[in-house]
């Protein structure tokens, strides 16, 4: 560093945030991108501290309400109260502590008041509340009603006793930060899902979902608990059963632990994991105890009851093809990743789940021999589809490269390498944009094929009509699987397929056209994790030397907040990618070791398929009710006209 430069760099440059103004600055550290998924995390943050009064026997009810204006939630439960005493210490009423202060709460390590919870890093109330325009906390106890009002974080009233009142409970109504998210529309549908999931892990729990904009009261209770659970997911997933029963374990003393597991015909695992009620989406230390297990179990059962398999050797992604299983564990000390709590981090627990489900699956397996029976001989035939598989790709990698690109696409611009682990296909839309990608790709590694004129939106289309449309034909014929009924893996050119579209309006139209193709016709391209849409910057950031790229207006809007107060950058929005060079086209977005890419996961295929009958079916109706449910939340700013 240059004399000069150090001299630049001195005190007054050191910023110290307070308060709540670090969530306000970085809102992604705490709840992950403000986008619809963020959004929606401030309502599980709620939800959660209503839960953790459940989970410790002060509460049995919990009603959500999503009102009328459609940016606005309220949770109600019937537990303790959060306090509202003065703090000895911070001369401060405690309801105003909790919800002003990072790492405030009554969670903290073995002499807090709740022995099962699910934060314990005591921000999530205060961050909704950094985050909320507007947040009322009502606190119903020791005879009374208290209120209090708060504004983006800070206290905008006094704690104030509104009058006697026989009961207890909290609830917190609050209205997002138009300011910090870039939707503050709350989504109906996906808050009634979630809170069903939920009362399957508290089968005791009395959950209520209010949606005033329809004028719907959703009752949600399931005493059956993840047993019910069970049977519903399997149902969704449209393979039948392997066998009649199910493996149902439950262990009471001590931390409750409780799971369920079933094979199915499907080729794909689902587990669905829980730590003290919180679905942990990325799984976890707990979940690898649990696979594990199963593992284990089955490799015992086998070598005990000397099953002779022959030919092929059982991996454990053999033993776990099919299985749909739930897992819940209720830890005293959890250690998630990250505040938004997708993947748990206890170390001890991998040995402690594993420990627990073995013996168990291994005795239920003994006492059961028709379903292990079923059971083995389903893992056996898929460890054969395996190995048949694994030979014929090989095979398909042993012709020459003539017969591989025999009748391709003319407008491909293939790539050298036969090898799936590396080989990549970009999709990219029209002519102008194939240029750029074919320049600044690695031609070794990374096809480019463009695609010429409107895509044909195929939701509900024959396969027929669908492979009469030249675009579509050439995509199918390039990626070498088929489609529909004629779909076969084996035939797959491209480890990668990668949608890389302009990143406006029009673009992400032609994307999610695109994706409803894939989804209905080749639908285990996505299943097997082949599908990726690519994240192209929409603007050039310029300060001084340094360059920034921005892949949306919000984007933009937080690369911007993070600059110097007088910096002055220069702005450049692209128009495609056509128009960008293609060596920033490879540097942004093509280079593996710079570019960002979307994994396209179906999480559930009945949601999937609602969402794309919604946005692209024959039914006007449903598409009218979409656009004016969202028109509330889109400003004249936002329209790519």
């Amino acid at each position: 560093m240059s004399a000069a430069a150090a001299s630049q760099y001195s005190a007054k440059d050191i910023q110290v945030l307070e308060g709540l103004e670090p969530v306000r600055k970085r809102p992604s550290m705490y709840i992950g991108d403000p986008d619809k998924k963020g959004l929606h995390h401030l309502v599980w943050e709620i939800v959660d501290n209503a839960v953790d009064e459940y989970l410790n026997n002060y509460a049995d009810t919990i009603t959500v309400t999503l009102h009328k204006s459609g940016d606005a939630i309220t949770v109600t439960d019937n537990g303790r109260g959060i306090p509202v005493d003065m703090h000895p210490r911070h001369k401060r009423p405690a309801l105003e502590l909790i919800l002003t202060t990072l790492h405030s709460g009554a969670k903290f390590g073995e002499g807090g008041k709740y022995i099962h919870s699910g934060g314990l890093h005591g921000v999530g109330s205060s961050v909704v509340n950094a985050l909320s325009k507007k947040l009322v906390a009502t606190i119903r106890r020791d005879g009374h009603e208290w209120e209090q009002t708060f504004k983006r974080g800070v206290a905008a009233s006094k704690l104030q006793k509104l009058g006697p009142f026989r009961g207890h409970g909290t609830t917190i109504y609050f209205e997002p930060d138009p300011e910090i998210f870039k939707t503050t529309h709350f989504d109906a549908e996906w808050i009634r899902s979630h809170l069903e999931d939920m009362s399957y892990i508290h089968s005791g729990l009395k959950l209520t979902f209010k949606n005033e904009i329809t004028k719907e009261t959703h009752e949600l209770s399931h005493p059956g608990g993840i047993a019910e659970f069970l049977t519903r997911l399997v149902t969704e997933s449209q393979k039948p059963p392997v066998t009649e029963t199910s493996f149902h374990l439950v262990k009471e003393n001590g931390d409750r632990m409780e799971a369920v597991l079933q094979w199915t015909e499907d080729t794909e695992e689902q587990v669905r994991s829980f730590v003290n009620g919180i679905r942990t989406s990325a799984g976890g230390t707990h979940e690898t105890g649990f696979k594990a297990g199963i593992v284990k179990a089955i490799r015992n059962f086998i070598d005990t009851h000397e099953v002779k398999i022959k030919g092929v050797t059982i991996t454990a992604e053999d033993i776990r093809e099919g299985i749909v299983g739930i897992l819940s564990v209720f830890v005293r000390e959890p250690m998630f990743q990250g505040q938004t709590k997708e993947k748990l981090n206890n170390p001890e627990m991998t040995a402690l789940v594993d420990n627990w489900v073995r013996p168990a699956l291994e005795a239920w397996l003994n006492a059961n021999m028709t379903a292990a029976d079923q059971i083995v001989g389903r893992i056996v035939l898929a460890a054969k589809a395996r190995l048949a598989s694994r030979e014929a790709v090989q095979e398909v990698k042993r012709k020459s490269v003539v017969n591989r690109r025999l009748n391709l696409p003319g407008k491909l611009a293939d790539c050298k390498s036969t090898d799936l682990d590396e080989a990549e296909l970009f999709v990219v839309e029209g002519e102008s944009a194939g240029g750029s990608a074919r320049q600044g790709r690695d031609s070794r590694t990374q096809a480019v094929l463009p695609l010429r004129g409107k895509i044909l939106n195929s939701e509900g289309l024959a396969i027929s009509k669908v492979l009469a449309n030249a675009e579509l034909s050439d995509l199918v014929t390039a990626i070498g699987t088929g489609a529909g009924d004629k779909f076969n893996l084996n035939g797959l050119r491209y480890g990668k397929i990668i949608l890389l579209m302009d990143a406006d309006a029009d673009g992400h139209h032609i994307t999610t056209l695109l994706m409803t193709f894939f989804f209905r016709y080749m639908t285990e391209l996505i299943r097997k994790g082949h599908l990726f849409v690519a994240q192209p910057p929409l603007y050039r950031i310029d300060v001084g030397k340094e360059t920034h790229w921005a892949r949306d207006d919000a984007h933009k809007e937080e690369i911007l907040s993070k600059l110097r107060e007088n910096a002055k950058p220069e702005i450049t929005r692209f128009k495609g990618l056509g128009e960008m060079p293609a060596k920033v086209l490879a540097e942004t977005t093509m280079h593996p070791r710079h570019r960002t890419l979307l994994q396209v996961k179906i999480d559930s295929n009945l949601e999937a398929d609602k969402t794309f009958v919604e946005l692209l079916g024959k039914d006007p109706s449903a598409r009218y009710r979409f656009i004016m449910d969202a028109a509330p939340q889109v400003g004249a700013e936002e329209l790519d006209v």
